[in-house]
């Protein structure tokens, strides 16, 4: 059994390198012998799905690519799938090390294990450990939510996504078309940088804040990937990281500790109430609102208004 799968994948990929178009299921099928012998449709679905994402996982980028007719079909380029001859020193092999072994408490431990065997058979010295220069040190991301595998996928192999998304103003989620760019943790959460296509402009989305499936498109991107993509800044800058003016807030005594943690002053009032003035940049508005009737925006009037309609917007739900 597992030799036949391991030559069913073996074909899959030549016929997936070999081809200058992209090729559908249907050719597939027809071009690969174990595929003919599936009992049925649903069979095959199912065998050719599993066998693209384990060639997917060994390493091989598969493209997805919808014609004019709106079938969809797969190749993978030579130039996307060859390496240059690679030659690491102990430093740069210890930082893949480190990076490999972020995962290996995720669901991508295998797939970083086997990035590791894949720099071993590229070059990497037999004789370095890339864990023992730093062996003392356990870096964790945590990835708690259901969306990242999926986006982590459609980012590296550039395929739009589907999903439904509730920003923090609104009762109900809403779908959001995006061609993913980049993901980033940043304060403990991870976010989604790219293309909303229903907005014709650049987005960046907390994961968190995806409800359901995340479901991919076969068409290709329609907008040019940056070079760079500032996925933390323009977060920090949503979150009032990049604030130039300053808000007066009343806190209920006892409450809202992260507000405290950031207000450059704080005034006891008396009758459970304190005052504080803390620094006012875009994204403020929608943080407030989380601590509800323990937060009440004295100034200025924009913020305010700001915060009023977003509670009002909930409140209707």
């Amino acid at each position: 059994m597992a030799i036949a799968k391991a030559e069913r994948l073996m074909n899959l990929a030549l016929c997936l390198l070999g081809t200058r178009r992209p090729l559908s299921k249907r050719e597939l099928r027809e071009s690969i012998e174990a595929y003919l012998e599936a009992g049925s449709d649903d069979s095959f679905n199912r065998m050719f799905e599993r066998d693209k994402d384990d060639l997917r996982e060994l390493g091989l980028v598969i493209e997805t690519v919808e014609n004019l007719d709106g079938e969809v079909g797969y190749l993978a380029r030579r130039d996307s799938n060859s390496l240059p001859p690679i030659t690491l020193d102990a430093e740069e092999a210890a930082a893949l090390g480190l990076a490999a072994k972020v995962w290996q408490q995720a669901r991508f431990a295998g797939a970083a294990s086997g990035a590791l065997q894949k720099l071993r058979a590229a070059g990497l010295p037999e004789d370095v450990d890339p864990y023992e220069t730093h062996g003392a040190l356990e870096p964790r991301i945590p990835v708690h939510e259901a969306a990242f595998e999926p986006l982590m996928l459609a980012c590296r192999d550039r395929r739009p996504v589907v999903f439904e998304y509730r920003k923090a103003t609104a009762a109900r989620p809403e779908p959001r078309h995006v061609e993913p760019w980049a993901l980033e943790c940043w304060r403990g959460h991870w976010y989604l940088a790219g293309f909303d296509r229903d907005r014709g402009a650049e987005r960046v989305f907390r994961l968190s804040r995806i409800t359901g499936k995340v479901r991919s498109r076969g068409s290709a991107f329609t907008a040019e990937v940056p070079d760079v993509v500032t996925v933390r800044e323009t977060v920090a800058s949503w979150a009032g990281e990049t604030a130039d003016r300053s808000a007066l807030i009343r806190l209920r005594t006892g409450a809202g500790y992260p507000l405290r943690a950031k207000a450059s002053v704080v005034r006891e009032l008396g009758d459970g109430w304190d005052e504080l003035e803390i620094p006012y940049g875009h994204g403020l508005d929608a943080w407030l609102v989380e601590f509800g009737p323990d937060a009440v925006v004295l100034e200025p009037a924009e913020l305010r208004a700001d915060v009023m309609d977003r509670l009002r917007a909930v409140a209707k739900g």
